[in-house]
C-alpha cells in the first residue's frame, strides 16, 4: 500500500525530509559502512548493494521508513486536494475565533491569579519536583484558583454554531444537529468496505476469549500470539498494521503499536531516546507553565478519579508535563488547521522577534486531555517507550479531536457522520430524540472527543484504539457511538428526559467493542 501512494508523491520532496528524520544520521552511517564493505562489487554495484542491504535488515527499514512518511503527509493532503491546511474559509475563521477565546482564557486566568505565563523555577520548587520526581501525586501546589481553559461541552458550543454561508439553514434555531455544515462523509456501505474484516464475519479476537482456532492451537488468541511475534519478527510495518485488522494479544499490543507507529525503540536508539526525555525533564524542573497547574489538576480531576487509572496517577504527571515541553509536537501544526497560541515575551515589545510560542508544544491542555494518553500506561512499564507511543499517537489523530476542520477524520465530520447514521438506520430513535427535544450529538460528544478513553473499560478501549491503528481511521468512533445508542435503544425510548437519557448511557462498561462492531457492520 505505501509503496503505490508514494508514487503520487515527488521523490525530491521525500529525499529532502528523510535527512530531517531520527533514524538517517543511523541509517546513513550503516550504509556508508556497507558500500565499503567487500558485499558491494563494483561491477554489479547496484544488484550487490540491494542484495546486502536485504541481508542486514536495512531495504525493511527503508520500506517502513517511506511507509511512515506516506502516512503521515496523508494527512497534509487537505479536502480534495486543496493544497492549503484548511480549505473552507467560514472553517478557518471559526478555527481562528476559537484561538483567540482560549488565548483569552489563558490570558484573563493569568491576570486574576497574577501569575505570569511562564517563568524561571525557582530553586526550592525545582529540588522538590526532583525529589518527588517519580512520586508526584505527593507534590503540594495550590490549584484552587486554576480552572480548565475549556471543556468538551464548550468546544461542542462552538460547532454547532458555525454556518456554511452556502447553506440555508430551515430550522431557525440551529443548534440541534450538524446538518448546517454540509461535509461529506462515508455512507454504511463505504463504512462496511472500509471495515471489511470485521464485517464479512471473520474470527476476532475481542469477541470470544475461548474461541477455538482454525489451525493448532487450543484457541483463537494462541493462534494471533504466534502468529503476531512473526510479525513483530518481520519489522514491517504495514504488516504489522494488517495484523491489528483482527485484534491484538495484549502481551504484544505495546511493541505492535509502536511498530505501526514508528516510534519502537530499537536497540543502539534507546540511548537517545531516554536522552531525549532526560532533557525534557530537565526543561520541566527549570522552567515553570502556567499550563503546568492545568495539567496537574486534569490528571486529579480525571485519571486520579477513575478506578481504573488512578494507580498511574505519577506516571502520567511526568508524560504530560514533558509533552508540554516538546517543540517536535509543533509539526503537527504544519498539517493541522490549528495555530499554536503565541505570547509576548515579559516586558518586550511586541514583535515577532519577541514573540514565542506557549506552551513549547503548542498544545492547550482542557478538560480531560490526560485521557488521552492514560490507557498507553497499560501497554508500557517504561516511561520512555509510554512516552514516545503516545506522543507519535497523538500527533498521528487525537490532534484531529479539538480542532475545527472538515478533514474526514477531523472532530466535525465524526460528528455529521454519528448523526447520519443514526437518523438513516435508527429513524425511529431519531425521532423520539426530535420530540423530546434532545440533540443525539450532546450525548456522544465526549465519547467522540476522549475517543472514549475514561468511557470504556481499558480491555474494550484498546481493541477499539487497534482498529484506529489497523484501519487509520478514527471514524471507527462515530461508529461504535450509534451502535451504543441502537443497543440501548429499548430503554432509550421509554425515558423522555435528558437525565434519564444520560443515566441510561452513563455506564458502559457491558459494553464489548468487536461483538458489538460486528453485529452492527453485519446487518443489513
Amino acid at each position: 500500500m505505501a509503496t503505490t501512494q508514494a508514487k503520487d508523491l515527488p521523490a525530491p520532496v521525500f529525499a529532502g525530509e528523510v535527512h530531517t528524520m531520527s533514524n538517517y544520521n543511523n541509517f546513513f552511517s550503516d550504509m556508508q559502512r556497507m558500500m565499503s564493505s567487500t558485499n558491494v562489487k563494483k561491477s554489479q554495484f547496484k544488484e550487490t548493494l540491494l542484495e546486502a542491504m536485504k541481508k542486514a535488515g536495512m531495504e525493511t527499514e527503508l520500506r517502513n521508513t517511506v511507509f511512515h512518511w506516506v502516512r503521515s503527509h496523508n494527512n497534509v493532503e487537505s479536502v480534495n486536494g486543496y493544497p492549503i491546511k484548511e480549505p473552507l474559509g467560514y472553517l478557518r475563521k471559526a478555527q481562528m475565533q476559537w484561538e483567540k477565546r482560549i488565548q483569552k482564557s489563558l490570558n484573563s486566568m493569568c491576570n486574576e491569579i497574577g501569575v505570569p505565563l511562564a517563568r524561571y523555577r525557582p530553586a526550592a520548587d525545582r529540588d522538590d519536583i526532583l525529589e518527588k520526581w517519580n512520586e508526584l501525586s505527593t507534590y503540594d501546589v495550590d490549584l484552587s484558583q486554576y480552572r480548565p481553559v475549556y471543556a468538551p461541552k464548550d468546544f461542542l458550543e462552538v460547532l454547532l454554531w458555525i454556518r456554511s454561508p452556502n447553506y440555508q439553514h430551515i430550522d431557525s434555531a440551529g443548534v440541534w444537529d450538524f446538518t448546517q455544515i454540509p461535509l461529506k462523509v462515508k455512507t454504511f456501505p463505504e463504512l462496511r468496505s472500509l471495515f471489511v474484516d470485521i464485517s464479512r464475519g471473520q474470527p476476532l479476537l475481542g469477541v470470544n476469549p475461548h474461541m477455538p482456532s482454525s489451525g493448532n492451537f487450543p484457541t483463537l488468541e494462541a493462534e494471533r500470539t504466534s502468529l503476531g511475534e512473526k510479525v513483530l519478527g518481520s519489522d514491517q510495518a504495514p504488516v504489522a498494521q494488517e495484523f491489528l485488522k483482527r485484534g491484538c494479544p495484549r502481551c504484544l499490543r505495546g511493541r505492535l503499536w509502536a511498530q505501526v507507529l514508528g516510534c519502537d525503540i530499537k536497540p543502539g536508539e534507546r540511548k537517545q531516546r531516554v536522552d531525549y526525555f532526560k532533557e525534557l525533564k530537565h526543561r520541566v524542573l527549570h522552567y515553570d507553565l502556567m499550563v503546568d497547574k492545568l495539567i496537574i489538576k486534569d490528571v486529579q480531576l480525571t485519571a486520579s478519579n477513575d478506578d481504573q487509572y488512578f494507580v498511574f496517577e505519577d506516571v502520567l504527571y511526568q508524560v504530560m508535563l514533558c509533552f508540554s515541553r516538546d517543540t517536535e509536537v509543533l509539526n503537527v501544526f504544519n498539517h493541522s488547521a490549528a495555530n499554536p497560541v503565541n505570547a509576548v515575551l515579559k516586558n518586550k515589545l511586541a514583535s515577532s522577534e519577541n514573540t514565542v510560542v506557549f506552551p513549547p508544544s503548542g498544545v492547550i491542555p482542557f478538560h480531560g486531555f490526560t485521557m488521552y494518553a492514560s490507557p498507553f500506561c497499560y501497554l508500557y512499564d517504561d516511561p520512555v517507550a509510554l512516552y514516545f507511543t503516545f506522543r507519535t499517537f497523538y500527533m498521528r489523530y487525537w490532534y484531529r479531536l479539538h480542532e475545527v476542520s472538515s478533514h474526514e477524520q477531523g472532530i466535525l465530520s465524526l460528528c455529521l457522520l454519528f448523526e447520519k447514521l443514526l437518523q438513516r438506520h435508527e429513524p425511529q430513535l431519531w425521532y423520539h430524540f426530535k420530540q423530546i427535544k434532545i440533540a443525539p450529538i450532546r450525548l456522544v460528544f465526549k465519547w467522540l472527543m476522549r475517543g472514549f478513553s475514561g468511557h470504556l473499560p481499558p480491555e474494550q478501549l484498546l481493541f477499539l484504539w487497534d482498529l484506529i491503528l489497523a484501519y487509520d481511521s478514527l471514524e471507527v468512533l462515530s461508529l461504535l457511538a450509534v451502535a451504543i445508542i441502537s443497543f440501548r435503544k429499548e430503554n432509550l425510548l421509554q425515558v423522555d428526559t435528558l437525565q434519564n437519557v444520560e443515566a441510561v448511557l452513563a455506564d458502559l462498561s457491558s459494553i464489548a467493542v468487536m461483538p458489538l462492531l460486528q453485529i452492527t457492520l453485519m446487518r443489513e
